[in-house]
């Protein structure tokens, strides 16, 4: 049996031997994940980071115009914006009244409303004189008793006539419509009111502008 003594370089280098195989053996402590710590910025805060700081709000109304002209540009490129914003406009009203389907109010899109249309401006009718007689019921408030009367009463009988045209006009545009156009849910009361609408109005004033002569074929 051999000794071993601590002075023995062949002990010290089986030893050392014996420590690093162990040391390999042995596995490595796992280190536990630590967390951030904070909750994930969201995407707005993150856009404000890299915007930078949010400039204070403005003290006094001349400080509010200032910083608005500041942010608009200079007064040439203010100027060149308004311009092009009015162009655009006029294109657009222009388009509209030419009767585009992109550029209407949504009460006249379709080719059910645009006949409807083509309809009532094909002929004149006694609604178109709803309202030059407001305007003359209007002057004549400013007259004798006597006339108010009589323009009073020529109004009651123009409007009575003007109901019953109304009311013949929704059912024959409704009729042409439906043959027109037989699965569209477009009709009834709300076409028929639409035309007589349209039909009040003074014909410079419709929009969109009649596609058509009064006594064209429809």
């Amino acid at each position: 049996m051999k000794l071993l003594r601590r002075g023995n370089p062949d002990n010290s280098d089986n030893g050392d031997r014996e420590v690093a195989e162990s040391s390999a053996a042995a596995p490595a402590p796992s280190t536990p994940t630590e967390g951030k710590g904070r909750p994930t910025p969201t995407r707005r805060e993150a856009e404000g980071k890299r915007r930078g700081p949010v400039a204070p709000a403005p003290l006094t109304a001349k400080e509010a115009r200032a910083r608005r002209k500041q942010t608009q540009g200079s007064k040439e490129e203010r100027k060149a914006a308004s311009v092009e914003r009015r162009a655009t406009a006029a294109d657009r009203r222009a388009r509209m009244l030419a009767g585009e389907d992109k550029y209407l109010l949504p009460r006249d899109k379709g080719p059910v409303r645009a006949f409807a249309r083509d309809l009532v401006d094909s002929r004149r009718h006694l609604v178109g004189l709803f309202m030059p007689l407001a305007l003359l019921l209007i002057m004549a408030m400013f007259l004798n008793p006597a006339v108010q009367s009589l323009v009073t009463l020529g109004m009651l009988v123009m409007m009575l006539f003007m109901a019953v045209e109304g009311y013949i006009m929704g059912r024959r545009i409704n009729n042409r419509v439906r043959e027109r156009f037989p699965e569209t849910t477009d009709g009834g009361f709300k076409l028929g009111w639409y035309a007589f609408v349209r039909a009040s109005q003074i014909r410079k004033m419709r929009a969109p502008q009649p596609r058509v002569s009064p006594g064209d074929a429809v």
